[in-house]
Order: structure tokens, then C-alpha cells, then sequence
């Protein structure tokens, strides 16, 4: 088994990819936000059975390096025997997965903000990542993160460049041209379009062509494990038991509720929409299933302001098309779901947060711990679990041709 440890683990969805092939071995996780630990560390116990998953999934803060390395003992955190019990109880680890949060180099983020993400400490949490990998020495590492992160210069400093030179600092390469790096998770079984740059770094050594490894990685490795067809979002949700909107005078006089089926699947329930909302998701999924198509950018802009009474400079709406993959299912969830509304006219709606979860490839039996709104932001940020499995099989294929373990799928 290949030993790994996930670093900003979020709800787990990276690490569950990796334990779906049977290849890995959890050593331990760091995630400081609670609702994610909680529920990774469900899951651990519910699917792999790791019945130690409460101290081995660590809630803290990676900042803290020298607490997070030798233990803590902390009032918001808890109690910790810390990284190097776990790792050193191994004797040590092969491979460290994960990837800091990627607000801060976000190209949507950087639009946003008024200063462009330059003061926001998340630009430099992968030196956190950074130590990990020194003071662990694994063979490999892999750093997800968006390709916003090839063009983010906070402060003017270019931080593709600094990531590269700051693992090469302690005897890691990566490739040396990113753009390589950027795959699409709907090539790996995910019914999504979403861009994802995925950093591999190997060992410098004697007589190893590192540059040479690493490119064979990614034009040949990787992309064996695409798959052949393209999954669309009514194949990922178009199974799930319709939701459809009444309306009660009698308790509801102010607003629709809706039907909500009996069903096993967990998570399957809408967020309250208001009557103007649910009128506006009907005419645009309506505008699609038509084939009218009348709603460009602008029309949904002036559509927008009619409805809302104010205008707004970015895209407001979006239904997602049956027939096609799902456009980038994004943490902003968690506020409301107008660029995630259902293609199904008659649900006039936003998706769940099983549906949302679908659409980013997590298992039907994968919970989330804490309250929607918990659920719909770590959905968003995670790594899709099928794109991680993917990832993890071609990662041993690397080990096999690196000679360092050779497993066998």
C-alpha cells in the first residue's frame, strides 16, 4: 500500500479517490474547518472503516507549523498528537496529496476583489505545504489547484514561479511548463467542466531526468485513464426524484413550497425560493427545453434588473442543460443557486446539494456533516472523487516507472 498523508483536505474528496482503488493507505489529514473534518472523518469510518479516523483526520490551523508537527493541545482545536506521531508510527510516508485553498488565485476572485487577492494570506499557504513535504521527504507529491494559479502575481510576484523554484529550493521538481499540468475533470468520469491544474512533483536524483518523467506523465500516463464519453448532467441526475413546487393558500399564502418525495437519498431537498425566483428559473429552463434559446447574456441582464429591481454588472442566471456536462460547480453555492438552476422547467428550482454532489462525482452514500449551506461550500471546493481516482491510477503507474513501489491495479 501506498502510504499518503492529504494536506487542506476539505471534506475528503481528494483522499477518497485515492482509497476508492485500494492502492493507499490514509496515514493522516489537516483540515482547519470543522464541518469538512467532521464529515471526512465520517466517512472514513462509514466506507473504509478506519475506526481512528477522529485522530487521525486533524482539525487545526497548518500555520501553526511547530503544534501541527509535534502536537497541541488547544482550545479552539482540541488535542493532537500531531503529524510526526502518525508519520514517524509508519515509518514515514510516500506520497503527500492535496492542495491549499484556491480563492486567492482564482481568476473570478481576483475580479471581485478590490485589491485583486494581493493581501490575501491564502497566496502563500502552499509554504505550509512546502514544510510538510521537507520534513517528510516523500517520493511524490501531488498540489491541486485552479489555472488561475498560473496567472495570480500577488504583489507582484508570479507565484507559478515561486511554487517552482520554492520545491526545487529542497530537491522536488515539478514540470517546468504549468500549462501542461491543467486537465478537465469531464475527461475523468466527472459530468462537469472543470479546469483543474494538477501539479506532480518528483525527487531530484543522480542520473534522473526529471523534466523528461514528468512530461510522460501528462501526455502519456494520465491521459490513459480519461474516459470515452463525456457524462452530461441529466445522465449524473436525471434519475433523482423530481421536486415540484405548490402552493398552499392556506399555510403558504406568501410563498411556494414544494413536493419532496420519499426517497433513501440523502440530501435531496431544495433550498427556499421565493415566487419571482422560482418564475425566473421557469422561463429561462423553459427558453432551453423550447429550443428558443432567446436568453443570451445581456437579455438575462435586463431580465435580472426587472425582476430584482437593480443591476448588476456579472451574469446573474444559468440553467444547467440536460446534454451537456455541467458548468463548474463552485463554493458560492453555499449563498444562493441562480447559476445552478435545473434544467427541468416544471421543478422551477435550484439544485440539491445530492445533486450538486453528483455533479462532482461523490457517491450517492457520502454524507455531509453540519447544515446545507456547510454542505453546498465543501461540495464546491472539493476535488471530485472520480477525478482523484483517476489521478491515483496513473500516479502508481509513475511509482512502477520510477522504481520506487510497484503495485499492481
Amino acid at each position: 500500500m501506498i502510504k499518503m498523508i492529504d494536506l487542506f483536505a476539505g471534506c475528503g474528496g481528494l483522499t477518497d479517490g485515492f482509497l476508492q482503488t485500494g492502492l493507499y493507505k490514509e496515514i493522516a489529514s489537516v483540515e482547519w474547518l470543522k464541518p469538512q473534518v467532521n464529515t471526512m472523518r465520517n466517512r472514513l469510518k462509514a466506507k473504509y472503516g478506519e475506526t481512528d479516523a477522529d485522530e487521525r483526520v486533524m482539525n487545526f490551523d497548518i500555520q501553526r507549523e511547530d503544534e501541527l508537527f509535534n502536537g497541541w493541545n488547544d482550545e479552539e482545536f482540541g488535542e493532537s498528537k500531531g503529524l510526526d506521531y502518525f508519520v514517524n508510527a509508519e515509518n514515514g510516508i510516500d506520497i503527500i496529496i492535496g492542495g491549499p485553498p484556491c480563492q486567492a488565485y482564482s481568476v473570478a476572485g481576483r475580479v471581485r476583489d478590490e485589491n485583486g487577492m494581493n493581501d490575501d494570506y491564502r497566496n502563500f499557504l502552499f509554504e505550509h505545504y512546502l514544510s510538510v513535504v521537507k520534513r517528510y521527504q516523500p517520493k511524490l507529491f501531488i498540489f491541486e489547484n485552479v489555472p488561475g494559479i498560473l496567472s495570480a502575481t500577488p504583489n507582484g510576484v508570479k507565484i507559478s514561479a515561486l511554487i517552482q523554484s520554492s520545491f526545487k529550493s529542497i530537491g522536488y521538481e515539478i514540470i517546468d511548463d504549468l500549462r501542461k499540468a491543467k486537465v478537465n475533470a469531464n475527461d475523468y468520469n466527472v459530468p462537469q467542466n472543470r479546469e483543474r491544474i494538477v501539479i506532480v512533483g518528483i525527487k531530484q536524483k543522480k542520473n534522473r531526468d526529471c523534466q523528461k518523467i514528468l512530461e510522460d506523465f501528462y501526455i502519456s500516463i494520465l491521459p490513459k485513464y480519461k474516459s470515452n464519453n463525456h457524462l452530461t448532467v441529466k445522465q449524473a441526475i436525471g434519475d433523482l426524484p423530481k421536486i415540484t413546487p405548490y402552493f398552499d393558500e392556506e399555510h403558504h399564502s406568501k410563498h411556494e413550497a414544494y413536493k419532496v418525495p420519499k426517497s433513501n437519498i440523502s440530501w435531496h431537498e431544495p433550498r427556499y425560493q421565493n415566487v419571482r425566483d422560482m418564475e425566473t428559473f421557469r422561463t429561462l429552463a423553459e427558453d432551453i427545453e423550447t429550443g428558443r434559446f432567446e436568453y443570451d447574456s445581456k437579455k438575462i441582464t435586463e431580465l435580472y434588473a426587472e425582476k430584482v429591481g437593480s443591476k448588476s454588472p456579472i451574469h446573474r442566471y444559468h440553467v444547467l442543460e440536460a446534454d451537456k456536462p455541467s458548468t463548474t460547480i463552485i463554493a458560492h453555492l453555499y449563498k444562493d443557486g441562480n447559476r445552478f438552476i435545473h434544467y427541468d422547467s416544471k421543478q422551477a428550482r435550484s439544485i440539491t446539494v445530492r445533486e450538486a454532489a453528483r455533479l462532482q462525482s461523490f457517491d450517492d452514500d457520502f454524507d455531509f456533516i453540519g447544515s446545507r449551506g456547510n454542505a453546498y461550500q465543501m461540495i464546491g471546493n472539493a476535488v471530485p472523487p472520480q477525478l482523484a481516482k483517476n489521478i491515483a491510477k496513473a500516479i502508481n503507474d509513475l511509482y512502477k516507472q520510477l522504481g520506487e513501489i510497484h503495485v499492481s491495479l
